[in-house]
């Protein structure tokens, strides 16, 4: 339990909680008006930022992940007894031998794409071209800007005070700590990359478990407000927000509930980064205390031992860095091969046939059609609701678009950064999960879609 020195905690320490807490709330959880939607301002920021870049955007992607590929190669194959002397290069290019060939893949697929070399197939604006040109100089700006400013929302206490204060709602519905809601905030009103950035975090600083961690990177990264938005009007239905997103958040609310007590999500250990566990009395409040005075305690706590400028600043550079040039290529590569496969197999075609009769005894029309969707939003999110914009009956598409946002993992984005973080978790694991999250999500929106249809 922490400790919690004095009843009385100094007025500074309060101030210190309370401030940048608030610029924390403020960057990363009140959504502003930004191009006729809303959006978080770090994301606002972001966009700046590669608007700003413009194509050199792209150069500086190539160049961070050659960096990246280079450095680990010297890293791994020369062996510089300088290199492990510093523990940020030592974290940054020393890879297990599987990290590295993902890497490098990474790279190889960047250079293809950038100078658009051999098959099409890759560097095409569908795949590669789109991975390398569209999604990674925007994950570069909101990795530079999250980075910098995670430490407000971190280090000051906030974490401390709302999971304190939602532990008794988080616990019992989910198993998890009151402090995963703030990584659930995160991704419901901004990105759900800044929330699995939040939630990577935590997991390496001992406050999440391996199944705590994964939980919550798998089942609380939501799919934005902002691109909810951009799915519905894909296919059609921009008119139907309030219902289509009250579906969502109940399909997702069910899957909460249900996913995290099943298979593979269950058998993760309960168990920190270390091998350690978490304390029975962790989340105990202590005789003089209620709840809401608990949480003030512990924020004020936490504000007052939180690093110095210059220390928070230096701790920013290092999450930028780490992401920058251990995600970027992940996302790369993974998210490439999932594209290509997606584009030019029939492989999720094949995978969504068994969903057909399920499909036929929700009495939704064009089955056929519908199923080719299901399985291939694990490749990328926006696929579904491209192939069902052409699907005639409008039950059908609103149940396609609904079901791909509450998938929540998809490889070009969401799987790509959970794969690049250290959370324990494989590919075939994923994959699994977001099948049971279909299976568990699709019966619910198709009755929901049915009493607005």
């Amino acid at each position: 339990m922490p400790n919690a020195q004095a009843n009385h905690p100094a007025v500074g320490s309060a101030w210190k909680f309370v401030l940048p807490s608030l610029l924390g709330i403020f960057l990363f959880m009140l959504p502003l008006p930004y191009d006729g939607s809303f959006t978080i301002p770090v994301a606002i920021m972001a966009k700046s930022l590669v608007a700003a870049l413009g194509g050199s955007a792209l150069w500086l992607v190539v160049g961070l992940i050659t960096v990246s590929a280079l450095m680990s190669s010297y890293a791994l194959f020369a062996k510089p007894s300088w290199l492990g002397k510093n523990a940020l290069l030592t974290s940054l290019f020393q890879v297990s031998l599987p990290w590295y060939v993902v890497r490098m893949l990474g790279w190889v697929l960047v250079i293809v794409c950038a100078f658009e070399v051999g098959p099409q197939a890759i560097w095409s604006g569908d795949t590669g071209g789109l991975i390398l040109g569209d999604l990674l100089p925007t994950l570069l700006s909101v990795f530079i800007f999250a980075g910098l400013l995670l430490p407000l929302l971190l280090n000051f206490g906030l974490l401390e005070f709302v999971g304190t204060l939602l532990s008794k709602i988080m616990r019992p519905l989910f198993g998890l700590p009151g402090r995963s809601a703030v990584d659930s905030m995160a991704s419901w009103l901004g990105d759900g990359s800044v929330g699995i950035l939040l939630t990577n975090k935590q997991y390496e600083d001992k406050h999440y478990t391996q199944r705590e961690g994964v939980v919550i990177a798998t089942t609380f990264s939501a799919v934005s407000i902002t691109f909810s938005l951009v799915v519905l009007a894909q296919v059609n239905l921009e008119h139907m927000f309030a219902p289509f997103y009250l579906t969502v958040c109940v399909a997702g609310f069910a899957a909460a509930v249900i996913v995290p007590r099943l298979p593979p999500l269950s058998g993760f250990k309960d168990q920190f980064i270390d091998g350690s566990q978490r304390k029975q009395d962790d989340e105990v409040i202590p005789a003089g205390y209620n709840t809401i005075t608990w949480a003030w305690q512990l924020a004020v706590v936490q504000a007052g031992r939180a690093s110095h400028p210059k220390q928070l600043a230096k701790q920013g550079v290092h999450n930028v860095l780490d992401m920058v040039l251990g995600v970027l290529p992940v996302i790369m590569a993974v998210g490439s091969v999932a594209l290509v496969v997606a584009e030019y197999t029939p492989i999720f075609s094949f995978l969504g046939k068994p969903f057909i009769p399920l499909l036929e005894l929700l009495q939704l029309p064009e089955a056929a059609r519908a199923s080719e969707t299901l399985v291939v939003g694990f490749a990328d999110m926006f696929i579904p609701s491209i192939l069902a914009a052409s699907i005639e009956a409008d039950i059908t598409r609103f149940v396609i678009a609904a079901v791909s946002v509450t998938q929540l993992i998809y490889l070009s984005e969401v799987g790509a950064i959970i794969m690049g973080s250290q959370l324990p978790v494989k590919l075939w694991q994923l994959f699994a999960i977001f099948l049971i999250r279909t299976l568990v999500t699709l019966p619910i929106i198709a009755l929901m879609a049915h009493l607005f249809f």
